[in-house]
């Protein structure tokens, strides 16, 4: 006999406390045009979203857009340290000022001023119309630059990446982020540059598509082949509109201070030295060249000539480490100071609400953005890149490669990924789907962002179970 899941409560101010207990939230937010159409008012115009990184936009003039839902963002460089963002849409007639050529990712480029294509008006970087083609013909209402200026867009930095946010009246990025941004200061992640950077249009919300990198829950049952190599099970926490998830220990009597993170030891009853390789090496040829880097995985591949047998594991990662970190300063490459008690708060990956996934390491990150396609609740635009600390004047400067959802083209664990969140999103449609039940210690980023969607969205709050 099928019992369907038993509410108790309908509160969207549920504490944080309250996602360590058994939770369910809808599907109306990941099926529904009408939510995603209500997504359009209620969440994307009052949200700090990440549009860019920094290196992107380097010189005056140089610039980027960003596009969310209906709206389009141009981000521009004004000054050396000065960012400007309007949204890209000429005062007159509504025109579009920067066109996006079909099938590319965004618009790029270097302008000192923005000219509309269709009746000339002009606008400089600070976004002022210093042209209108017969302008006395409005009788002098439009002598108010207010009247003829962009339409101005918050925007700020942090990590190297560029945050844009509709709301005129919105908080302060730096307040938007933490605890986020003050756990993560450390890694210094304004220093890296892109490595690698791929997007698709993919079959399904970007809720799913977005959640699908919210946990590591989903190893054991989806990437089969790394329990080879490592242990998996996992905590998950939140911090405020943000969460983080890492590994965890099953017996409490096993956790060292930054085993949550990525630079971890491998299979446990394994010699570390061995494991701590195999680990690594299967993350980078796996997931399509990140998660770890090549400097890492090399410096793993000599544990087993450098220490003994018989290595604690926290020895092991010492070593590992420090060896690794040798060999990045003999290429130019300086790693910030992390203490082990910082590694282990920041974990492994964070969820920025609403919509950017960050996985981070000493030197590197993965990094995930989904935004809606259109106005179909079942598509979505899915982005993943990959940043890195390159020695001075080698990075390189990767194009958006739109990049079909292969394990050829995204490696064996992403390719893995797709498969579910394709599978999720016509499962969720069923009859036969009694609703959620996220896992209360593993899944918390996941019940955390439902918490907070529903506050923008009023409606959808996570509930108790029983």
């Amino acid at each position: 006999m099928n019992h369907r899941t038993q509410i108790l409560t309908d509160d969207a101010a549920l504490s944080e406390k309250d996602l360590s207990e058994p939770l369910t939230y809808g599907v109306e937010a990941f099926l529904s045009r009408d939510y995603a159409d209500l997504e359009k008012g209620r969440l994307w115009p009052l949200v700090w979203q990440q549009a860019g990184r920094v290196e992107e936009i380097a010189n005056i003039g140089d610039f980027i857009t960003y596009d969310i839902g209906d709206d389009s963002i141009i981000v521009v460089r004004t000054g050396k340290d000065a960012l400007k963002a309007y949204h890209n849409v000429c005062p007159h007639r509504g025109r579009r000022l920067i066109d996006i050529v079909p099938g590319e990712h965004n618009a790029t480029g270097s302008r000192r001023a923005f000219k509309c294509g269709f009746h000339g008006w002009t606008f400089g970087l600070d976004g002022g119309n210093s042209f209108i083609l017969d302008k006395q013909d409005w009788k002098g209402c439009l002598d108010d630059p207010a009247r003829t200026r962009l339409s101005d867009v918050k925007v700020d930095s942090w990590g190297g990446w560029v945050f844009i946010n509709m709301d005129p009246d919105c908080v302060p990025l730096r307040d938007y982020l933490e605890p986020a941004a003050s756990i993560l200061d450390p890694f210094e992640l304004e220093r890296m540059r892109y490595k690698w950077r791929q997007w698709v249009i993919f079959d399904c919300n970007w809720k799913t598509a977005l959640e699908a990198f919210m946990e590591a829950y989903h190893v054991t049952g989806t990437h089969t082949q790394m329990l080879r190599n490592g242990d998996y099970y996992s905590y998950s926490a939140a911090f405020d509109l943000h969460g983080v998830s890492g590994f965890d220990q099953r017996d409490a009597a096993l956790k060292t201070k930054a085993g949550s993170a990525v630079t971890r030891t491998g299979k446990s009853g394994v010699d570390p030295r061995i494991s701590t390789y195999e680990l690594q090496n299967e993350i980078y040829t796996t997931v399509n060249n990140s998660g770890t880097t090549e400097t890492l995985v090399k410096a793993a591949s000599r544990l087993k000539d450098e220490l003994p047998e018989g290595t604690s594991g926290d020895a092991v990662i010492a070593h590992w480490l420090a060896s690794a970190e040798m060999d990045d300063a003999a290429r130019g490459v300086t790693w910030p100071t992390i203490t082990p008690e910082q590694m282990g708060k920041a974990g492994l990956a964070w969820h920025i609400f609403p919509n950017m996934a960050v996985l981070q390491g000493v030197t590197f990150a993965l990094c995930y953005r989904t935004r809606p396609h259109g106005d179909d609740p079942n598509k979505c635009i899915f982005e993943a890149y990959a940043i890195e600390r390159f020695p001075e004047g080698e990075e390189p400067r990767p194009d958006w490669i739109y990049a079909e959802p292969t394990e050829e083209n995204w490696g064996l664990v992403l390719a893995q990924d797709f498969f579910n969140m394709a599978a999720v999103q016509k499962g969720m449609k069923s009859r036969g789907f009694r609703g959620t039940l996220p896992n209360p210690h593993q899944e918390q980023k996941v019940t955390n962002f439902h918490r907070n969607l529903a506050r923008y969205m009023e409606r959808g709050a996570p509930k108790s179970i029983r």
